[in-house]
């Protein structure tokens, strides 16, 4: 039973953040003066999961705050709030999350059948809808992100292909195993390089049996407990082409996505997310998630995103980007699984 009530009493410490975004939420859009009594009120009530409350931290927060409540004054296509990371530094957050930035390197060995192309793809579609999306995992303190973007990309291809509903795959495995394909476990690496990896040492573990520790490790792998899967590497979508990448979600499956988070976008909450300063280019990337599906908000094109920091961040996991247009280089290095023969059918071999 003590088990029982130290889970719960952590999951409430974690909500609180999230609770905090409803009780201050006048505050956090601008109402009222801004005080540092008020804002020491909310650090009291903070939960912080990664750092020691000091007056540092403090410090930190408060102005994290001034940062959200001038960003909600503003005319915004999405909101700040608070989360797990308000009192850090982006400087540290990048430290303890972010990928070194990673140059895209994947080619194309397939194209989409002619045939396909003309089925084309609704005007907004999304895999959640369908409950094929596994639950938001949190990569810790570790710049594994692409190992998450391509495990949840794994996971949900499983469950569309009906082998059977959310079975989780290993992070771990990747963050070990995968450095002969320019990989580097904490330090980043590619889910087009990642998919190589698994038809090459020809299977994935559960995360049951090889479980995440959020640090790099020693290697492993057992091929006689791990499931034979995505046997044929991956789709490496076509540089810079959304459209064709709505077209493969639609008609394959979820894409692991990549992109280049600068200041500001740890903090959002909600909203399709816009930036005039981020990079464009293969180089720029620094992190990797989980495109689920797609649409319109409020007249913009966006790609709904799972990413991997956690459930109390965003919106519950989940961000969306402005689509069509490259925001922060999020049309540039993109990919997929091919997990069997049938998924090679609307495909053929470039020439």
């Amino acid at each position: 039973m003590s088990k029982i009530l130290l889970l719960s009493a952590l999951l409430a410490l974690a909500l609180c953040n999230v609770h905090l975004n409803i009780k201050y939420r006048s505050f956090l859009n601008g109402e009222g003066l801004f005080s540092e009594a008020t804002a020491k009120q909310i650090y009291n009530e903070f939960y912080t999961p990664y750092t020691t409350k000091s007056n540092y931290r403090f410090k930190v927060f408060a102005e994290t705050l001034m940062e959200i409540r001038n960003h909600n004054m503003g005319k915004h296509s999405w909101t700040k709030g608070i989360n797990d990371f308000t009192d850090m530094t982006f400087e540290e957050f990048t430290e303890a999350r972010l990928m070194t930035p990673q140059n895209c390197s994947a080619t194309n060995k397939y194209s989409v059948k002619e045939e396909v192309k003309s089925l084309g793809a609704p005007e907004s579609y999304d895999w959640n809808n369908y409950n094929m999306v596994t639950p938001v995992k949190n990569q810790g303190q570790c710049g594994s992100c692409w190992t998450f973007s391509t495990i949840g990309s794994m996971e949900s291809h499983w469950n569309i292909l009906g082998k059977g509903r959310n079975l989780t795959f290993s992070e771990q495995q990747l963050v070990d195993c995968a450095g002969d394909f320019d990989n580097h476990g904490c330090n980043g690496g590619l889910p087009s390089h990642a998919f190589e990896y698994i038809k090459h040492a020809g299977g994935i573990e559960s995360d049951v049996t090889y479980p995440y520790t959020a640090k790099n490790g020693k290697c492993v792998f057992r091929p006689d407990i791990s499931i034979g899967y995505a046997k044929f590497g991956s789709f490496n979508i076509t540089q810079g082409d959304e459209d064709q990448m709505a077209e493969r979600l639609y008609n394959a499956g979820p894409v692991s996505l990549t992109y280049q988070v600068i200041a500001g976008f740890k903090d959002y909450k909600s909203g399709v997310y816009t930036s005039d300063h981020c990079g464009t280019t293969t180089k720029d990337v620094n992190h990797a998630v989980l495109a689920v599906g797609y649409g319109v908000e409020d007249g913009k094109k966006f790609w709904n995103i799972k990413n991997s920091w956690g459930p109390n961040w965003g919106n519950q996991g989940y961000f969306k980007m402005e689509r069509g247009l490259n925001m922060c280089a999020c049309g540039q290095c993109n990919s997929y699984p091919l997990v069997d023969r049938a998924s090679l059918e609307q495909l053929e071999t470039k020439a």
